[in-house]
This record gives C-alpha cells, structure tokens and sequence, in this order.
C-alpha cells in the first residue's frame, strides 16, 4: 500500500465507543437481510416417501452478535451461538396416503464470520472492497404438525439435513450484498468532492487506506478547500499534520490551520470578500464628519470644490487571509487596502488617501450536526498611511469609528454568510452531539458522541431512491 506524503488537512477517529453505538444498528440491519433469504423449493423422493418443502420463511432470529475492528483491514462482524426459527410447507406422499401442512424448524448454534475489509478507491472514497465470511449451523430441528405428523419424525433428520446445507448456501450470499452493495451505498453518502456554495467546493477525498487497530478506525482526509472559478490552482498544504491522541469520545475530527487556510484562500481567488464588503458597507455620517475633517488640507489643495461632495471609503482585501490556531485559540488575519474617495456627481471619484488596514478576528469553531461553522469576532485593528508616517499620526482619530463600522456593518454580514458551516466526511443520518472543541498549536480537534437520526436501511433506502438528507 503506497502511502501519501500529502499532509491530511482533516482526520477522523471512531473509537470502540463508536463502534459501540454501531452494533445495534448493525445487528437490526443483518436480522433484516438474514430475514429476507429466500430459499428454493425442494422436492425429493426417501424409499416410498415423495415430499416437496416450499414457502420457506425465516419468522424469527436469535443473533447474539458482536461488532469490532479487525486490524489492518477493517470490521469483524460476528455471531455466535444463535438460532433462526423457519416455518415452510410440506406435501408428502406415502403408498397412498397424501399429507400436506406446515413445518416448523429451528437451526441451532448458528456461527457467523464477517469481515469487512475497508480501502481507498481510486476516487478517494471509502469503500468496502471484500468481504470474507463464513457461516455454518451446527444442529436443525423439525416439528411436524398433521394427521401424520409422528409418523414423519423418522425422517426428520433427512430433511434437516437438507435445509440445513442450503440455509447455509444463504447466509453468506445475503452478507456479501449487503456489505458490497448496501453498505457500500451508505459510504457513498460521504462527501468526497462537492460544492459548498457558488464559490467554493471542498475536497475529503482519502489519502491513504484507512488505518486499523484494536482500538480504533483512523482515517486521514485531503480537507481542502478550492475555487469553483479555477479548481487547479489550491494553496500548497504545509502545516502541521494534526494528531489525535484520545480514545474517551466516540469519535474525533482534527482539523489544521490549512484546511481553514484554504477555504480562505479559495475566498479570495472566488471574490467572496469583495462581494461582502460592497453588499455590507454603509458610510455612518459621523464617520464621514470625521473623514472630512481629517481631509479637509487635501481637498483644499485638489479643488476646494470637492467639499460640496459626498466622500466614501473603497475597501478592498489584497491577499488571502490566514488563520492561527493555539492552544489559547483560533484568530483570522486580514489585510485591506482603503482608499478615501470623494464622489463628485457625473464624473470618476477622486482618491485623497490611501491607506493599510490591519484586521485581528477571533473566531470560535463550532459544531452541529454535522456541520462545522466558524463565528468571527473583531479584536484587534489599526490603520496607517501609505504615504507617510506623520499621515499616519493624523489617522489615528479614525481607528475607533472605523473600527465600530466594520463591527456594526461588516462582521455581523461575514457572520451571518458563513454561519451555515461546511459538512464533514459523515455519512448521511449520522450527526454529532456532545461536541467538545480543544485547541492546540497548529490544529483543532472536536470530540463528540454519534447519534443515528434514523436507521441503516432507511439511509439506504433514501439513498437508493436519489433522496438527499435534508438536515445538511
């Protein structure tokens, strides 16, 4: 197995606590796949005896169950020690007497071994590739009903016997479809390549084949973030590789700084941030007071019939964000260019400054469902002029105003956009809950408990059906 030397800007880890919570979903879906065996009529002659054993259904299950990784290749389902109750009709015919009814059979000390060996494909997707199982029933029961239902006993054991070898014949078939077909189903409910929005898309492709232990199941994912515009060109990831160490939650997603990093990145290339900030910005009249003020010497000198005019303020990102994460927390850094511009009716607007704006967000991650939302919080800013340092001592007055209109207009809008989150490689009715977000130098990790909003078949099912999950 060829291992990636790309750096994962995402991880997940279930742990046996998740896999915990998976044993009852999974235990419900085999009894349902188990129950729908159907089994061929039978039709056979014993000494004066002709028979024909039809309408074969299984009406109940007994598994004792067991679900846990199998390392370095994937699940191990098991059951041991079970039974299965069938019910299925007979005709027999013996010299010249003629019978039919019901049987009633029970196959005792049912053994199954399944394993699931988990990879890459070539699209970076979770895939169950094969599946190794083995199954066996150790003892078959018959209990006649009829008029002539002690005089069949005898040959009883003959008809267990076959039902038994065939019941056998079943059980594996019914496995590898589920695993290889249905359960491969659910897995393509992961997103793997898709799109967040009209500008951005984000890549969870797999980079290497999972990794399996007794303990855990770990998974290293792309987690990048790229430009719907120009899917090529993506920031280079050089940043911390996260590391999970825990095993107490049910499951763990790491994230580093690239894969905010590249979302962005991805931002900037689309022209999400000068999109905000033309929908968002609304020039305060005390904050244009003060700008005339503080221009009123420029004006004077440019044409003292500017002052009739109203004046604005352009405000343009020049370079891709960047985050940070420490242990102490995660903040964004964002450089603009604003140019102070008075607006003379019919003709272009004339510039009176430039000027570099120096913004510090803090930004708490959060979690729902299984979405990944990002909540931004204005901390630090200061400006100063291009032209020169003692232009810079005069714009000092106007650190607060500006600094109180990007609060008011602009963040609450970057907020309220980036609110919905991005959803993590999960399949479809599996959502987070419990989450507890930890920070640590170069990289988050959120730990949290699983839960089913519904069950494996009726994901399936939705799925099979082009049915979408309607909570992400």
């Amino acid at each position: 197995m060829a291992i990636s030397s790309e750096p994962p800007g995402c991880k997940i880890r279930i742990t046996n606590r998740g896999l915990e919570m998976l044993k009852a979903e999974t235990k419900k879906f085999v009894e349902e796949e188990l129950s729908n065996i159907t089994m061929p009529e039978m039709r056979g002659k014993e000494g004066r005896f002709q028979y024909t054993i039809k309408d074969v259904k299984i009406t109940e299950l007994n598994l004792t169950s067991d679900l846990r990784f199998q390392p370095d290749v994937g699940l191990l389902f098991e059951v041991q020690n079970s039974s299965i109750t069938l019910n299925f009709q007979r005709r027999i015919l013996y010299w010249l007497f003629y019978d039919e009814g019901a049987i009633n059979a029970s196959a005792e000390g049912v053994n199954i071994f399944t394993v699931l060996h988990l990879i890459k494909d070539k699209d970076g997707r979770l895939k169950i590739s094969n599946v190794t199982c083995d199954a066996f029933i150790t003892k078959m029961r018959a209990r006649f009903s009829g008029t002539l239902g002690r005089v069949y006993d005898f040959i009883g054991t003959f008809l267990t016997t076959g039902m038994r070898f065939v019941l056998n014949k079943q059980i594996c078939p019914a496995l590898n479809h589920a695993a290889l077909v249905l359960i491969n189903q659910l897995l393509e409910t992961i997103p793997v390549r898709t799109e967040v929005d009209s500008y951005v898309g984000i890549d969870y492709s797999l980079l290497n084949d999972p990794v399996v232990t007794e303990t855990s199941l770990d998974m290293d994912f792309r987690g990048m973030f790229y430009d719907l515009k120009n899917e090529n060109e993506t920031l280079v990831n050089y940043a911390v590789n996260p590391v999970v160490r825990e095993y107490d939650r049910m499951i763990y997603l790491s994230l580093s700084e690239y894969f905010f990093d590249s979302g962005l990145f991805s931002y900037f290339k689309g022209g999400l941030q000068k999109q905000l900030l033309l929908d968002s910005f609304q020039m305060p009249k005390d904050l244009e007071m003060l700008l005339r003020t503080t221009y009123l010497g420029t004006i004077m000198m440019l044409n003292p019939a500017l002052m009739e005019h109203p004046l604005s303020l352009e405000l343009e990102v020049t370079s891709p964000p960047r985050s940070t994460i420490k242990t102490s927390g995660a903040s964004v850094a964002v450089n603009c260019n604003v140019k102070v511009l008075v607006l003379p009716p019919g003709k272009p607007a004339v510039q009176l400054s430039s000027m570099t704006m120096e913004g510090k967000f803090n930004a708490k991650v959060s979690m729902k469902g299984k979405r990944l939302a990002i909540h931004l919080d204005l901390r630090r800013f200061k400006i100063f002029s291009n032209q020169s340092a003692l232009e810079s001592l005069a714009l000092i007055p106007l650190q607060g105003p500006l600094k109180t209109m990007l609060q008011i207009s602009v963040v609450p809008l970057i907020n309220n956009y980036i609110k919905r989150g991005v959803q993590i490689p999960l399949p479809d009715g599996i959502d987070f809950i419990e989450e507890v977000v930890e920070y640590h130098n170069g990289y988050i990790i959120v730990g949290a408990n699983l839960h089913f909003r519904t069950g494996l078949r009726e994901i399936i099912e939705r799925k099979l059906s082009g049915e979408t999950d309607n909570s992400i």
